[in-house]
Parts: C-alpha cells; structure tokens; sequence
C-alpha cells in the first residue's frame, strides 16, 4: 500500500523562529519556508526526503533521539559544534568521553538538543 509513497519525518518545535535559526545556522542545514503564516519549515538534509517542522506553543520535547546526522569525522563535528555554542548531553548507561561521545554497542554517537529541547545526535557508523 505505501511501497511507493514519498513518506517523510516531522517534528514539533515552540519557536519557528528560534528552530530556524538553529537549524540553519548553528547547524548549517538549508532550510525552506513552507507556510509562513503557520510557520512550516523544511529541513534540506540531503538525499530526496525533507524533514518537516512545525509549531506547537505547548510542547513537550520527545525524550528520544527525533534527528540524527551522519558524519564522517565525529570528533570534528563535535569540536565544530562546539565552536558553535552547541552543549553535548551525557545519558546514564553510556560510556561518554569528555566529549560527551559515546563508543561502543553500535555507532559513536553523540547527542545535543534543540532550542526546544528536542534530542538530535551527530553519528558516525565505524
């Protein structure tokens, strides 16, 4: 039934104007204006699949990894966002360096959130 449908992912955030600014600029993501008057935006993150966002004043941040972003040199990336004011966040159960990066029992990873508070990661697959 959706075997060729174009599915694609979204999530909430409380400021439009604040998640814009993130994403394209801390980040560096191109992002798109979809609706002004109701603040949809789109997320350019490669490949032909867009990531949508959208407004909800009253949100409650996913307490899960909502985007994650394959890189080819982690510590770069991380050093980088660093750089960028971007504050890495430490979980219970996983062995983090300094760094806040994880190895082991799957990619390195490392994990940051949004204005919103909504959980994203920088990946690298070994």
């Amino acid at each position: 039934m959706f075997a060729n449908t174009k599915a694609f992912t979204s999530f909430a955030v409380d400021d439009v104007a604040k998640a814009r600014e993130f994403y394209g600029e801390t980040l560096g993501v191109n992002v798109s204006t979809l609706d002004e008057g109701v603040g949809l935006l789109s997320l350019h993150v490669g490949g032909d699949r867009d990531v949508l966002v959208y407004p909800k004043p009253d949100l409650a941040p996913a307490n899960y990894t909502v985007l994650n972003f394959p890189v080819d040199d982690l510590e770069e990336a991380v050093d980088e966002l660093g750089k960028r004011g971007v504050r890495f966040e430490r979980y219970d159960g996983f062995d983090q360096d300094e760094k806040g990066i994880a190895r082991g029992g799957g990619p390195d990873i490392a994990w940051f959130k949004d204005p919103a508070g909504n959980i994203l990661s920088v990946l690298q697959e070994r």
